[in-house]
């Protein structure tokens, strides 16, 4: 039995999602005549209350459109010292935009609308103009973190005063609605544009979704061209995506229920320092100092259990829908009685 945790984009498509793309009407998506793209389109669009939305093969492109679609060459966007945006995209903000980054030391990847007021530069010709605030909710780095959507409201105050954008990055939004009890459409009202995700947790191949109103959406086609990610007949992936979000939200709850069990057990281990808290379905934890990190993987690995290093001394798991309850039986199993003494 292989037990693969490294993240929740490792999940294959179910039977019932691959008959789903099956049975797909498909057109050529360039010429706008994919009908299943259309629709999934249009029904996320019409969940976050927003006018217009596209089907992207991946998160980051969703993102790095977004960044372009707000900014111009030479504008800083304010985000978190943790966010995908800065840490995981290839230092996509520069290439592709031509902006840099004004971080924020935050607290598990989320910061304070005061925090941002302090990050603002000064309206003089000599500094970089900041022009866009983005957030990412759950957090990756900051283990699952949900964001306070009190906070996320102060920040929205924040950027209406000083005219700067809101952008979400929503990889794992789905997450965070679950565990808050919150609604896309409560996200929709507040951010300008937000991507979501539809291969992580979510269990779909391929795809997200960026979505805005149509003044700032009216060119973010354009640049899915320019950045190489226009797609003929896409609707294969987009079904996998309308499946998915009739049936793979709810489901979510299995998967933070099972990441706090881990996470209970992990606690237990002498040789773990640190667990990190637990709200969704990310685990992140540190080992003792005197611990060899890259052994202690390589323990798991032996037996078909497989995490990740997330550096800085930090490992983690991330529970999916392919993680099963027999697995789930085995890893605490494992955690409970191998020696881990290394």
């Amino acid at each position: 039995m292989n037990i693969d945790l490294r993240s929740d984009t490792v999940t294959k498509p179910s039977k019932a999602m691959l008959d789903a793309m099956m049975q797909a009407k498909v057109g050529d998506d360039v010429f706008r005549e994919d009908p299943t793209v259309n629709t999934l389109e249009s029904k996320v669009a019409k969940m976050f209350g927003k006018e217009q939305a596209l089907f992207f093969p991946s998160g980051t492109m969703a993102n790095q459109t977004a960044l372009k679609l707000h900014t111009n060459p030479g504008d800083q966007v304010i985000c978190d010292k943790y966010a995908h945006i800065y840490n995981y995209e290839s230092g996509g903000a520069s290439f592709n935009s031509g902006i840099s980054c004004k971080l924020i030391d935050g607290n598990r990847g989320m910061f304070t609308a005061k925090q941002v007021e302090e990050a603002i530069n000064p309206d003089a010709y000599y500094y970089s103009k900041t022009s866009l605030v983005e957030i990412e909710n759950t957090t990756n780095k900051g283990g699952g973190a949900c964001w306070d959507f009190d906070e996320i409201k102060k920040i929205k105050a924040v950027c209406e005063n000083n005219n700067l954008g809101f952008h979400l990055d929503g990889a794992r939004l789905w997450n965070a609605l679950v565990v808050k009890n919150e609604n896309t459409k409560q996200y929709g009202e507040i951010f300008d544009t937000i991507s979501v995700c539809l291969s992580k947790g979510m269990g779909c191949p391929v795809g997200s979704v960026l979505v805005g109103n149509s003044e700032i959406m009216n060119d973010a086609i354009r640049i899915r061209k320019i950045f190489g990610g226009n797609m003929r007949q896409a609707g294969y992936l987009a079904a996998a995506g309308l499946y998915a979000l009739e049936n793979n939200i709810d489901r979510l709850k299995e998967d933070h229920k099972k990441a706090i069990e881990i996470g209970k057990e992990l606690t237990k281990l002498s040789i773990v320092k640190i667990v990190e808290p637990i709200e969704t379905n990310i685990i992140i934890f540190e080992l003792n100092d005197d611990v060899d990190e890259k052994d202690f993987v390589q323990k798991l690995t032996k037996n078909n259990i497989h995490i990740i290093s997330m550096g800085s001394g930090k490992l983690r798991m991330v529970t999916h829908l392919d993680y099963t309850d027999i697995m789930h039986e085995k890893l605490i199993n494992e955690l409970r009685t191998y020696d881990f003494v290394v």
